[in-house]
């Protein structure tokens, strides 16, 4: 009898996911903040576009080096531990027997059980067990820098383009709100479509990501109004 298994969980997707998230909100804010505080100003729709096309080429960039180098430096603390700990089974297996046992102890099992399971786990993997088990590291979350920067830059890119096909479609008269409304209407769209993704409450998604993406936009046409009036 075989036992079919299923459950399905999202932590394969939290990587890519958090990237890409990240990636989108920060285009959609970002570049609907810089839209609305450059039309505050009084600008042309020529120039807002300009402002706006600028910010999304920049923003992606600066989102793919970003990301690429923080999870770089994740990736290279990882391979750092992963040496120490290759040696330390070099040197000491012993005393990595030992330490794999007080884990497992510490999770509950019966000090025998727990000495059993450790000597069984490092026969077929020794690394693998300490590196899950002491240091935490699995294939599913690990460090993928490429794959990090790849998911920022292409969904801010995605996420700032929606604020600029606004812009270009809007009659001028009224380029603030629509601005505002419809990058509103994508942040909202945006948290539910990550939190059932994530599999967190939507509604809780939805609140938060439009408040402080609201509040940013706010802040920044507020900026561009006064510059305007003083300008």
């Amino acid at each position: 009898m075989h036992h079919r298994h299923n459950e399905r969980h999202v932590t394969g997707r939290m990587g890519w996911l958090r990237a890409a998230v990240l990636g989108a909100n920060d285009g959609i804010v970002s570049t609907a903040s810089l839209v609305l505080g450059v039309a505050a100003a009084h600008a042309s729709s020529q120039n807002i576009l300009i402002a706006g096309t600028a910010g999304l080429v920049a923003g992606a960039m600066s989102m793919a080096a970003g990301e690429y180098v923080s999870v770089h430096s994740q990736a290279d603390s990882e391979t750092a531990e992963l040496a120490r700990e290759r040696k330390e089974l070099e040197t000491d297996v012993e005393g990595e027997h030992k330490e794999l046992a007080a884990i497992y102890v510490g999770r509950g099992l019966d000090p025998a059980l727990a000495k059993q399971v450790a000597e069984q786990l490092m026969a077929h993997d020794a690394l693998d067990a300490h590196m899950r088990d002491e240091l935490g590291i699995t294939d599913t979350l690990k460090a993928r820098p490429l794959q990090a920067a790849g998911a920022s830059a292409l969904s801010f890119a995605i996420g700032a383009a929606l604020p600029l096909i606004v812009v270009a479609l809007a009659p001028a008269g009224v380029v603030l709100w629509s601005v505002f409304l419809t990058s509103l209407l994508f942040l909202a769209v945006l948290g539910g479509l990550a939190a059932r993704t994530g599999g967190s409450p939507v509604r809780v998604g939805v609140m938060r990501i439009t408040f402080w993406g609201a509040l940013a936009m706010a802040i920044t046409a507020g900026v561009g109004m006064l510059f305007g009036v003083t300008g």
